[in-house]
């Protein structure tokens, strides 16, 4: 059976985009291949034919979850710290921040998807930085991004465990307060 032209390439994303959501929602060894393939209608079998590997999926999912992210930074710090720590992030951790949901387990990953995933890091702790007062010094802008990017991740795993929605919120708003607080204090140290 022949396929169109671009068929392959079609199904190798959804895969990286159903995996992706996967991985972020269960866990990377919580979802194994033959219930991946299947969320993406796919047989099991044809996994080898797009990856050698779970773990070249894992590293290309991680990609695709953290481009799906870009758009956010376009409304300032506390427009961007917003989006994250809201409601609807943490509702929906399948379609949410790789670093929260995954950052733990990865850890434990060989050291090429772990280097992958630092470099990832290493970027969006830039693009933190970018949205601090640029008359801040580059250290003490990139010193707060990593400071601020440890409260969002941090909020949103507290906010996410908590069974009571309102004090849920009032997690979310604190971790919104505090992260402000981490540029301002950064913008006042120069």
């Amino acid at each position: 059976m022949r396929f169109e032209k671009g068929h392959k390439q079609a199904t190798r994303q959804r895969i990286v985009e159903v995996a992706s959501e996967k991985f972020r929602e269960q866990g990377v060894e919580a979802v194994g291949i033959a219930g991946l393939m299947a969320a993406a209608g796919l047989t099991h079998g044809g996994f080898y034919a797009h990856f050698d590997s779970k773990e070249a999926l894992v590293r290309e999912a991680l990609d695709a979850a953290f481009e799906s992210s870009r758009a956010k930074y376009d409304q300032g710090l506390e427009g961007f710290l917003r989006s994250y720590l809201r409601p609807a992030h943490r509702d929906n951790p399948g379609r949410g921040c790789a670093f929260a949901a995954l950052t733990a387990e990865i850890a434990r990953h060989p050291e090429e998807t772990r280097a992958a995933f630092s470099a990832r890091m290493e970027a969006f702790i830039g693009r933190i930085a970018g949205l601090l007062a640029s008359d801040v010094p580059a250290r003490a802008r990139h010193q707060a991004a990593i400071g601020i990017l440890g409260v969002m991740m941090g909020t949103l795993q507290m906010a996410r465990a908590m069974t009571d929605e309102k004090f849920s919120a009032e997690i979310l708003e604190s971790g919104v307060t505090a992260a402000l607080r981490l540029a301002e204090a950064a913008k006042n140290a120069t």
